[in-house]
């Protein structure tokens, strides 16, 4: 085999901040914390009888911070609402500008019930960590909540009903993949830090990691790890028989995904997508993020020289400005297919070396549009393959 074929693997580290920007990016606050500053702002009305404008309430870390109330009412004798308005950052972030609502209530037995409300998710699949049936409310938020909440009444001696919910929440969640994960009726209560990284890298890694976790828990025959929205267009129309939630689009997050999988035990994993990422994992990298990794296209000169291309061909495509322009080379050639299934199988190599062969690997070519495949390698033990 030659030196190409089994390169180091390496999962660089994601930047903090995006490099080319003049200054650091804003961090902002995950749901979690914003909810848990809410049920703060609640319990202290309850208690006190005095709306807040003001909240502080603990991180995971300690740390305390401030909050801004937007409402704080008592809705009738021994029962108030707070708002809090969560702000992301500078993150694109779906949730960015929800109402995280906190309704408390006095109940007559000792303890803390926590409730989801309108607009939070309601769980309708395992695989999440989470009671089925139950809000969408993760481990982290529910600690703080709970802490925000017994800062400031004794739960051992009163209890208390704490609803969470968010007006716009089941509008929001159109636009997250809450509705493939079994999650119903609107947005999910995240967070482990308490602190929203710009650009969602962590959130994203996060419901990588989580999508790959459902999708074990229903036994689907593979797991199918995506690089976009196009691919995986794409890659549902080349496996119609597997069900929605075997489809994951993974970014840039191939090494965690891969590792999920190999931790619940999924016995095939399946890469479709372009020539760009392929590469890039082609050459062993498996955090493809652009700021921590380039495409190597010296890896497509030598994969040329596998598939049965002329030197000259090789040598034109290892110093090709970008893997698509080395696409095009290939299919300038006539060599597109063969490139790129000697491609696919170094992919696919790579994937199952990374969990140590406990997960079998196939890797899929697309072109450009997303939706024509190109080619593709690799398959399971028994040399069965899922792909066309």
């Amino acid at each position: 085999m030659g030196e190409h074929s089994r390169p180091e693997l390496r999962e660089p580290d994601l930047p903090r901040t995006m490099k080319q920007r003049p200054k650091a990016l804003r961090t902002g606050w995950t749901t979690g914390t914003c909810a848990s500053a809410a049920a703060r702002a609640a319990a202290l009305h309850l208690v006190t009888g005095r709306p807040q404008r003001w909240v502080e309430v603990a991180l995971p870390s300690g740390r305390r911070v401030t909050f801004a109330v937007e409402r704080s009412e008592r809705l009738r004798p021994g029962r108030t609402e707070a708002v809090v308005v969560k702000d992301a950052g500078d993150d694109p972030d779906v949730t960015h500008g929800s109402h995280l609502t906190a309704t408390l209530a006095w109940r007559d037995r000792p303890g803390l019930e926590l409730h989801g409300g309108i607009g939070v998710g309601v769980v309708t699949r395992p695989g999440l960590g989470l009671e089925v049936g139950g809000p969408a409310i993760n481990p982290v938020p529910r600690r703080m909540i709970t802490q925000a909440v017994q800062e400031v009444i004794d739960t051992g001696a009163r209890g208390v009903d704490v609803t969470i919910s968010v007006p716009d929440g089941e509008i929001r969640a159109r636009k997250t993949t809450n509705g493939r994960l079994g999650i119903i009726g609107g947005i999910s209560i995240l967070g482990t830090t308490g602190i929203v990284r710009p650009f969602s890298t962590a959130s994203w890694r996060a419901s990588v990691e989580q999508a790959v976790s459902v999708a074990a828990a229903q036994g689907v025959p593979a797991v199918v790890l995506c690089t976009g929205g196009r691919t995986e267009k794409g890659a549902m129309a080349l496996l119609p028989g597997l069900p929605p939630v075997a489809f994951v689009e993974v970014g840039d997050f191939t090494g965690a995904a891969l590792r999920r999988a190999a931790g619940h035990g999924v016995e095939r994993v399946v890469f479709v997508g372009m020539a760009g990422k392929l590469t890039k994992l082609a050459a062993g990298v498996l955090m493809t993020h652009y700021t921590r990794s380039r495409v190597d296209t010296s890896v497509l000169g030598a994969v040329t020289r596998a598939a049965g291309g002329s030197g000259e061909l090789a040598e034109r495509v290892g110093g090709a400005n970008t893997a698509r322009h080395a696409y095009e080379l290939w299919e300038q050639a006539g060599v597109l297919a063969a490139a790129g299934t000697e491609l696919c199988r170094r992919v696919a190599e790579v994937l199952s070396r990374f969990t140590e062969g406990r997960v079998a690997a196939e890797a899929a070519l697309v072109d450009f549009t997303g939706r024509t495949l190109v080619a593709a390698a690799g398959g399971g033990p028994d040399g069965g393959r899922l792909l066309p």
